[in-house]
C-alpha cells in the first residue's frame, strides 16, 4: 500500500484487510517511482487512487483504478477504469466481462474474415453469384450481431 498519509494511519489501514506491506508519507512521484519498479519485477501492477497526488501512479500503473465518488475528479480521469460507485468488489465482474467481451470480438473478426476468404474464393472461380455474396454477407452480420448479444447473459 502506498500513501501520503503519516505511518500511523498508514498501519492502521493498511492492518485491517492484512497489508503487510505499505509505505508512508509518499510524494506523487513517489508512488509513480514505486509503481515503475514494481513492473520492472512483475508483469502486471494495478494502482487504486482517489486524489490528485495519485494521478501519476494511477497513468504509470498497467491498470490504473481511479475512485472517483469520493476522490477528486482528477484521479477517475487519469485511470483506465473508474467505477462509480467505487465499489472495488466489482472489479473482479468487470475483468470478466472485458475478457468474455474481447473474446467474442475476436471470434466476430476472425468469423467475418472467414466467410469474405471463402466467397472471395468462390467468385474468382467462377462459383458464386452476387446475389450468393450479398445474402453470406448479410447472413455473416445476423450471425455477428447474434454472437455478440450472448455478452448480454452475463
Amino acid at each position: 500500500m502506498l500513501t501520503g498519509d503519516n505511518p500511523g494511519t498508514a498501519r492502521a489501514v493498511a492492518e485491517r484487510p492484512g497489508v503487510t506491506d505499505y509505505r508512508a508519507e509518499l510524494l506523487p512521484d513517489d508512488k509513480m517511482r514505486i509503481v515503475r519498479e514494481l513492473e520492472a519485477v512483475v508483469e502486471t501492477v494495478a494502482f487504486v487512487g482517489d486524489g490528485v497526488n495519485d494521478a501519476p501512479a494511477l497513468a504509470a500503473a498497467t491498470m490504473g483504478v481511479g475512485m472517483g465518488a469520493a476522490g477528486t475528479d482528477v484521479a477517475p480521469e487519469t485511470a483506465g477504469i473508474a467505477p462509480t460507485g467505487d465499489d472495488l468488489s466489482k472489479l473482479a465482474l468487470a475483468m470478466r466481462l472485458s475478457r468474455k467481451t474481447q473474446g467474442v470480438i475476436r471470434q466476430n473478426i476472425w468469423f467475418s474474415i472467414a466467410i469474405k476468404a471463402v466467397f472471395l474464393v468462390l467468385a474468382v472461380g467462377g462459383w458464386a453469384t452476387l446475389w450468393m455474396a450479398v445474402a453470406a454477407d448479410m447472413g455473416a452480420s445476423l450471425v455477428v450481431v447474434a454472437n455478440g448479444l450472448r455478452a448480454l447473459r452475463a
